[in-house]
């Protein structure tokens, strides 16, 4: 049957690049994997708390993250960096120091840096915890996917995919829904395809999104 590959590894070196960027020998590699691992938790633990929102975006696209022998580099892409800011001038520097608590790391210097995204909901990220918080106020999912899907259609992109798998609507039965607008061209290589994969805990259990959203072609 067919083997499906996630999206983003299937186009490293052509239309995509690594989140993380840093070199280590191999025996000190698992360190600095989870160290990684480490920081993104840190930071959207931080974001989830610090920020007011009414539909439950948290608005990180990604986390890059590049290290170099005394520096480790972090460039937070957000949807709605004003959430997290307004109100609170030192923002970041809180983040920072409470990165730096959790890595205790004493001789390399840590950068924060913010950068806005222009079109927020061409992001899966984003769009995934926007559907996830319509599912938890117990929003039908095939209206949560509509909507979901005018959102991407101001953000300009050239087709999208959304799948909800597990006890939709709290049925006995765990089934998987899934929705098509444009096209994705998952074979192409050349085409620039972002995807993710969000976990939902509602009350009747965990549902799984995934979302490929087709940007465009090179």
């Amino acid at each position: 049957m067919g083997q499906k590959i996630n999206p983003l590894g299937f186009r490293l070196g052509t239309t995509q690049d690594h989140y993380s960027l840093w070199f280590a020998q191999p025996k000190n590699y698992s360190e600095g994997l989870q160290e990684d691992q480490k920081i993104r938790d840190c930071i959207k633990n931080y974001v989830q708390k610090n920020t007011r929102t009414s539909s439950g975006v948290e608005g990180i696209a990604r986390i890059e993250i590049q290290k170099r022998i005394d520096l480790i580099q972090v460039i937070i892409y957000m949807g709605f960096p004003k959430l997290l800011l307004e109100n609170r001038p030192r923002g970041v520097e809180d983040l920072k120091i409470n990165v730096q608590k959790e890595l205790n790391c004493v001789n390399r210097k840590l950068n924060i840096a913010i950068t806005r995204i222009a079109k927020p909901y061409g992001h899966p990220n984003i769009l995934a915890e926007f559907i996830a918080g319509q599912l938890k106020n117990r929003v039908s999912f095939r209206k949560a996917m509509k909507k979901a899907i005018e959102l991407t259609e101001q953000a300009e992109t050239k087709g999208i995919q959304i799948q909800i798998a597990g006890r939709i609507d709290g049925k006995e039965i765990a089934r998987i829904e899934w929705i098509r607008e444009g096209r994705v061209p998952l074979q192409t290589i050349r085409a620039k395809i972002d995807y993710c994969a969000y976990t939902v805990r509602t009350i009747y259990g965990v549902l799984g999104i995934k979302i490929w959203i087709f940007i465009d072609e090179e």
